[in-house]
């Protein structure tokens, strides 16, 4: 297989930036010749997915756009028609088949993802706060040449201070990151239990990089369907954002009165709804306590499967890590989990809750993934792994973080250990995660920006 062409591809697409902080801004634009010349601008600063000669840079920048955005921009309706449904209907119409309902409906979005929506959208992370303020205003002092190109919104995210020191976990008190896939063709370590299991079940493969990049061969040995042009597309992929407010006091006052009546305690409670503990051991490693040398080693935290625990002895069949990638707990292998994996670069908005207070919506996630096929990867892991639970015996239970509560009374079922202790059922779970806004982007590579920012000339009909 020949080598993914990362000088082409934007970068936090196949490496995480992990930087503390990050500013996403948001534009709708009102002139395709005034967008196109705010992109020309920008392309020249775009981080690309090489590897850093000299350590991690102190700012990155990197723009997606949603269908109305390409459509602003002055992309052809012949080249907008070849894009997949999902993407042409945008989020808010696909709102049904994620189950973003009642509290979490489109009517309930706040700006900027209410009514039209979002054009454009531009992502810089930083290693301190000014960096990261300097490069907005950059981004900002090009903007102001081009009257017709109107901010629309903008929201800070980035790691939680925790105690007053940066932490890696997210607000329900975990720690995240763990877990995205490791991809073939990338330079860099391949960490175990970070791809597919092997063949024969006797170790671990990265992932082919067509599932995540467009116009490269994919886990089916196919080259993954590439709208026309090519040229515009290759290299590119398709970017989920959405913006989750979390309920952290809600999940602490129901984990600690379930947790008083589970057997194993409120921390052990918290870890079978999770399968990991606060610290990232998962709990299918280590059932009864978090075990740091496991926690701490790449080479260990990912290494499982759940194929020696098919009942959900050790981790539950409907905790939350178990649902967003199954690995081989669907049979076959683990290849009918290969085709819905997503990669993940979502960052935490708002301040850590004191223990004690109570929520006041200023908190969450911004969940970002990337992946070739929105329907097969995220909508079908949003749809019929985590609010639906068929795949894993469970009927219509949804996940325990993040499945949409409507009144039914989900719950998890805890199995017994084999050493005397009984299955488990929860009680109801109140909603501790509501969808407040999100699109579905493209985010091209740079050879598709540069088209895109001469896309009168580059991208008519008559040019493919």
């Amino acid at each position: 297989m020949r080598d993914v062409e990362l000088a082409d591809i934007q970068g936090n697409i196949l490496r995480g930036y992990n930087q503390p902080h990050f500013r996403y801004v948001y534009y709708r634009v009102g002139d395709p010749a005034q967008g196109q010349a705010f992109l020309a601008r920008l392309v020249p600063s775009i981080t690309t997915a090489q590897p850093w000669r000299d350590g991690k840079p102190s700012w990155t920048l990197n723009v997606a756009f949603t269908i109305r955005g390409l459509f602003a921009m002055g992309l052809p309706r012949e080249v907008l028609a070849t894009f997949p449904i999902e993407f042409r209907e945008g989020m808010r119409e696909r709102a049904d088949i994620l189950v973003d309902r009642g509290e979490s409906a489109p009517a309930q979005w706040e700006p900027p993802w209410d009514g039209e929506g979002v054009h454009c959208w531009v992502g810089i992370s930083a290693n301190h706060p000014s960096e990261r303020d300097r490069r907005y205003e950059w981004v900002e002092q090009q903007r102001s040449a081009f009257p017709a190109i109107e901010r629309v919104g903008m929201q800070d995210a980035g790691k939680l201070t925790i105690d007053g020191q940066l932490s890696p976990k997210e607000h329900f008190g975990y720690t995240d990151g763990i877990g995205n896939p490791s991809i073939d063709g990338v330079p860099g370590r391949k960490t175990a239990g970070g791809g597919k299991i092997a063949p024969r079940g006797d170790g671990w493969q990265p992932i082919a990089p067509g599932e995540f990049l467009l116009g490269y061969g994919d886990e089916a040995g196919e080259i993954s369907p590439t709208p026309r042009p090519v040229r515009f597309f290759r290299n590119g992929t398709f970017m989920v954002f959405r913006k989750l407010e979390q309920r952290v006091a809600a999940f602490r006052r129901y984990a600690a009165e379930e947790g008083a009546r589970y057997p194993g305690g409120v921390e052990q409670f918290k870890a079978k709804l999770v399968g990991r503990w606060p610290d990232g051991t998962p709990v299918e490693l280590s059932p009864d306590q978090p075990d740091p040398s496991i926690a701490n080693d790449p080479s260990r935290n990912l290494d499982f499967t759940y194929g020696g625990d098919p009942l959900g002895a050790r981790c539950p069949m409907g905790a939350h890590i178990r649902r967003a990638n199954p690995r081989d707990a669907t049979g076959f292998g683990g290849l009918l989990s290969n085709r819905h994996r997503i990669i993940r670069r979502g960052v935490m908005f708002g301040d850590w809750l004191p223990e004690g207070a109570e929520d006041d919506g200023g908190r969450g996630l911004l969940f970002i993934a990337f992946n070739a096929s929105i329907e097969r990867q995220f909508e079908f892991v949003q749809q019929q792994w985590m609010n639906f639970g068929n795949d894993f015996c469970l009927g219509n239970d949804r996940d325990p973080l993040i499945g949409h509560r409507d009144g039914r009374g989900d719950k998890l079922v805890i199995q017994g250990d084999g050493n005397g202790r009984t299955p488990w059922i929860t009680s109801p779970m109140p909603a501790f995660v509501v969808t407040k806004g999100g699109d579905y982007f493209f985010m091209p590579s740079l050879s598709g920006l540069r088209l895109l920012a001469n896309a009168e000339a580059e991208l008519n009909p008559e040019a493919f």
